[in-house]
């Protein structure tokens, strides 16, 4: 069974000098985890493919980490997007079967992001990377729509990543805890997972796929947790919202998602019972920042059928990417 995985990381080291430098940082002082992440993050060669054959992954489509280039000055984010970009064209022209791409776009300048969006699409990426809000500024302003406007013309997906919330929610939320609680709970244990749950209904409630009907994101960890919300979201009325459906219908038909480190059997069925099928699920790994193997060990035992495991191990991400 082929198998194609989608949120799956790498960084340059130019990366970890920029806007990722608390990483390489963490590495220096903590080790053990930290430096195994960093080292795997910048490898986009033979030990990441390695790693790949061992769990039975045939492809990953490779994203810059987070924290992407959505916090760095537009005169900052503009050259690195495009320098990662070229990292990871390289990458892929060297293993054109293993690698593909979501390319990294300076979100603090549309036009900027657009073009570099186009020249990436032209050059076979298969849609954009997003880690997130933009310095506390989300998808549904209107700033931004030029780049929505473009993903939905090239019939490309954004995948959401997320980001941790603005400095004002972290220290109102998760403050008043050690530093590493703090940075932790606010990021991958809880915090940027809800984060980019409420970017994502904002991006709905700002009226995005009113006006890009056509365009479809992708976001991770099996929904973000917006699975379990679909039908009180819904307690908001199309009188109140003012949009074209109910929320719950943008969710299920302008969004797709993936496992993304959260191999869960309970977590998976909600997502299939509220989606209503496979359609919409694709496998993925979160690769350095979690195993592969969990993931390949996780898809082969999900209670599916052996066809709808197909659509989810590959089919999907085939359909949707144009692989």
């Amino acid at each position: 069974m082929r198998t194609i995985t989608l949120e799956e990381h790498f960084a340059t080291p130019a990366f970890f000098d920029g806007p990722a430098r608390f990483v390489k940082e963490r590495a220096e002082k903590i080790g053990d985890r930290y430096t195994y992440v960093l080292d795997r993050l910048c490898d986009v060669g033979d030990l990441r493919i390695a790693e790949m054959d061992a769990a039975g992954v045939d492809m990953q489509v490779l994203s810059l980490s987070a924290p992407g280039v959505e916090q760095m000055e537009a005169a900052e984010a503009i050259p690195m997007a495009s320098a990662t970009n070229d990292y990871l064209a390289e990458a892929i022209a060297r293993h054109p079967t293993r690698f593909a791409g979501f390319a990294a776009i300076p979100t603090s300048a549309p036009k900027d992001a657009v073009a570099e969006l186009e020249r990436r699409v032209g050059q076979g990426f298969k849609g954009a990377v997003i880690n997130g809000h933009n310095r506390g500024r989300y998808l549904d302003d209107k700033f931004y729509w030029p780049i929505l406007e473009c993903a939905e013309a090239l019939n490309v997906p954004i995948y959401l990543h997320p980001t941790p919330p603005p400095k004002p929610v972290i220290d109102a939320s998760y403050g008043g805890f050690s530093p590493m609680v703090t940075d932790m709970l606010a990021g991958g244990a809880w915090g940027w997972h809800i984060e980019t749950a409420v970017h994502m209904i904002r991006i709905v409630l700002g009226g995005v796929f009113d006006r890009f009907p056509k365009l479809q994101f992708i976001i991770g960890h099996m929904g973000e947790g917006l699975p379990f919300f679909f039908r009180r979201l819904d307690i908001l009325p199309v009188a109140t919202t003012k949009l074209r459906r109910p929320i719950s219908d943008y969710l299920k038909t302008n969004v797709h998602y993936t496992f993304s480190g959260m191999n869960y059997a309970p977590t998976f069925l909600n997502m299939l019972l509220e989606l209503g099928g496979v359609d919409r699920i694709m496998f993925s790994a979160d690769y350095p920042y979690q195993s592969m193997q969990w993931a390949s060990d996780f898809l082969r035992q999900i209670p599916a059928s052996p066809a709808d495991i197909e659509r989810i191990a590959h089919g999907n991400a085939e359909r949707l990417l144009k692989l």
